[in-house]
């Protein structure tokens, strides 16, 4: 039986030029999609794959993700003198157990790869988890969830992959794909957004990993690549020759809301699903799409 996984990172420490000037003054992965910032997707879909103890990656101005993760006394206290038990409960459903969320600073932005060897001394020799959060997962389970199943039966290292269109590959990090085990297959090779007509499969890589401690010596050996940066997946291809990878298809729908389009699109999927505001917001839309077809 491998070792259970019970810690993540969230690198979370990137400044998020793309959605200037929200992002000015409130970082990225605390924009919100319906009624929760994007980082408490990630969070929530930690704790239900039983991860323990929860790692963020920050850099400056990002303090109001420690907060987010905090409890609120005055607020709190207002919402008592008010009667607002609903209220209570939702902020009280978001808190991690006290302890178990961690905050270290990456300094500065020298990439994925960096900011996932900053978190080195807290993981330690224990297998752990990697959930970018810019990409919303949406399913039950949860894609971490899912792959923890996987890991339980297979060991090594698990990544998550989604399906895109052929034409779209040159946009993503590529797996090449080998054996395959029925819920998971075991990956031979990565490339980072391929040529067009040169990409080995449609499966691209979308922002959850489960990786070997031993990753951390690579991250700490490894030199500059792409952009100038530590890239994680340069360690990958290190590690891969020397302890095996699969990779699990995601089993629900991936929203990129790192651009704009997507986390426009987060919103609007996720609030159609919404048993309160969906059936509203689909007449809404209707009738927007009219409006801007006529």
């Amino acid at each position: 039986m491998p070792k259970p996984i019970r810690k993540a990172v969230f690198p979370v420490a990137g400044l998020g030029t793309r959605f200037l000037p929200a992002t000015k003054a409130v970082p990225k992965e605390m924009l919100t999609i319906v009624d929760k910032p994007v980082i408490q997707y990630a969070v929530d879909e930690a704790l239900a794959a039983g991860i323990e103890t929860l790692i963020f990656v920050t850099g400056r101005n990002k303090g109001v993700i420690e907060d987010h993760f905090d409890m609120a006394y005055e607020l709190e206290a207002t919402l008592r003198e008010r009667n607002k038990a609903s209220a209570m409960e939702i902020l009280n459903a978001q808190l991690p157990t006290a302890g178990n969320a961690l905050f270290t600073r990456q300094q500065a932005p020298l990439g994925l790869g960096h900011a996932v060897w900053c978190a080195r001394d807290i993981v330690g020799d224990e297998p752990f988890a990697v959930l970018l959060p810019d990409m919303l997962m949406s399913g039950d389970p949860g894609a971490l969830r899912q792959m923890v199943d996987v890991y339980n039966r297979s060991g090594g290292n698990i990544v998550s992959l989604s399906r895109c269109d052929p034409d779209e590959t040159h946009q993503y990090g590529i797996v090449s794909k080998g054996e395959d085990f029925g819920t998971h297959f075991e990956i031979t090779g990565m490339v980072e957004k391929p040529k067009a007509g040169t990409a080995p499969s449609n499966y691209y890589i979308n922002g959850r990993y489960i990786l070997d401690s031993k990753i951390m010596t690579l991250l700490g050996e490894q030199k500059a690549g792409a952009g100038g940066e530590i890239q994680l997946t340069d360690s990958m291809l290190t590690l891969m020759g020397q302890l095996p990878f699969f990779g699990t298809p995601f089993a629900g729908e991936t929203y990129d809301c790192g651009s704009k389009l997507g986390f426009l699109r987060a919103n609007i999927a996720l609030g159609l699903k919404d048993s309160e505001l969906g059936p509203e917001l689909a007449e809404i839309t209707k009738r927007l799409l009219a409006e801007s077809q006529s």
